[in-house]
């Protein structure tokens, strides 16, 4: 039974690039992906900024080498470019060599399909293409993901809200930590959907500007799209194959607080005892805590929730933060995937990325994002928040090696 785990291979695909080597040029060089919309077609696209994706889905099934296929949602595509990635640079070549499991995670699913038949069929009862119904559930790109990869032996989805992966990380590291798998790949991916903007804009947190993290101005988050993976490996995996470590996944937890439908709850109780959660897990001192890569979504309530955790944790210690979200925008269930995806480039990088469009230190909180790019800084621990829908909240802990 594997005491440890590592994080061997990333993959990511973003408004700020299309796979790890442009994502990490684009947070050096402050470089956001948020602007009106190319592809989603929503009486929206001229007036509510997105962070979408700058691939079509025909560029998408090119990629990929499924041009021609009419079953492949945007979910399921993106999911397949970062999951590749991930597999690609592990070094893994052959799937089946060991026991490899998927983990994938997202709230939209196939919605981007789904809601076009219906818009079609709601006109007309004998209108709509059904092949795009068939692939709305959520497990279905999860199932297309795994046969474009290989993956036999184990598969399975979660949908938490935008927890999602995060929390599929944790479960891909309690898989290895049980010896039921030698490695997985675990993440998210979500595709931007009218049903997603026009649910979050009647809730009334969407920017109609530009998000901003912990700002006292912010007035909303910006939705955005995207997949992010990594591949958490055994001790043993490692071992044998004498791979290169990127991290360690020292620490995670899950705590839901059930506060509210959609808020977070207001005194920041369940982040606070997810990220306690954590740290605790990793046996760190909160000194020993060199950055977090905060949930940070620019609405009102969240970001003061989350700060008021931070503040209860750390005190007048508070580590460096930052929310990538200025970049990426908020990708929903690929939410945590992505940060993992950073927060590892964080560690290898020895970088902390901006938190853009930050002017004023919010009243409640006694601290500041960091707002310039820090390179060349010991970063041997960082801490990654994703926070979703109905109070479920997680916190991963990456490691140095």
């Amino acid at each position: 039974m594997s005491k440890k785990v590592f994080v061997t291979g990333i993959g990511i695909v973003s408004a700020i690039g299309n796979n790890t080597a442009e994502v990490l040029n684009s947070l050096k060089l402050s470089k956001s992906g948020i602007g009106f919309a190319s592809f989603l077609d929503s009486i929206y696209k001229n007036e509510i900024p997105v962070a979408e994706v700058k691939l079509s889905n025909s560029e998408l099934l090119e990629i990929s080498g499924l041009t021609g296929k009419k079953d492949y949602t945007r979910t399921a595509l993106l999911g397949i470019l970062a999951a590749k990635e991930a597999l690609e640079n592990s070094g893994i070549t052959k799937v089946s060599e060991k026991r490899t499991g998927l983990v994938s995670a997202t709230s939209v699913g196939g919605m981007d399909k789904s809601e076009n038949f219906y818009k079609e069929f709601i006109n007309d009862n004998k209108a709509g293409k059904l092949i795009d119904v068939v692939t709305h559930d959520c497990g279905e790109s999860t199932e297309k993901i795994a046969d474009y990869l290989g993956v036999k032996d184990y598969i399975t989805t979660i949908s938490t809200a935008c927890s999602s992966s995060a929390n599929s990380i944790m479960f891909g590291a309690r898989l290895i930590k049980n010896g039921i798998l030698d490695r997985v790949v675990c993440g998210g991916t979500d595709s931007l959907t009218k049903f997603t903007l026009n649910g979050f804009n009647t809730l009334m947190i969407l920017d109609k500007d530009i998000c901003k993290p912990f700002d006292d101005t912010r007035n909303g988050l910006t939705i955005g799209e995207g997949a992010g993976y990594i591949i958490l490996e055994s001790e043993e995996s490692v071992s044998l194959d004498k791979k290169e470590i990127l991290c360690e996944l020292t620490g995670y937890n899950n705590s839901c607080d059930a506060f509210h439908q959609t808020a977070s709850s207001p005194d920041g109780y369940g982040a606070y005892l997810a990220m306690k959660g954590a740290i605790d897990m990793s046996q760190l001192s909160i000194d020993e805590i060199d950055y977090i890569n905060a949930h940070g979504t620019g609405t009102i309530n969240n970001d003061l929730s989350e700060g008021k955790a931070i503040e209860r944790i750390f005190d007048k210690k508070i580590p460096r933060l930052s929310s990538t979200k200025s970049f990426t925008g908020h990708t929903l269930g690929a939410t945590g995937g992505i940060e993992a995806v950073i927060s590892t480039l964080s560690i290898k990088h020895q970088t902390i990325f901006p938190n853009l469009n930050f002017t004023k230190q919010m009243k409640e909180l006694s601290f500041c994002p960091i707002t310039n790019l820090m390179q060349n800084v010991e970063i041997n621990n960082v801490l990654s928040n994703s926070f979703g829908f109905g109070g479920n909240n997680s916190a991963l802990l990456f490691s140095k090696v």
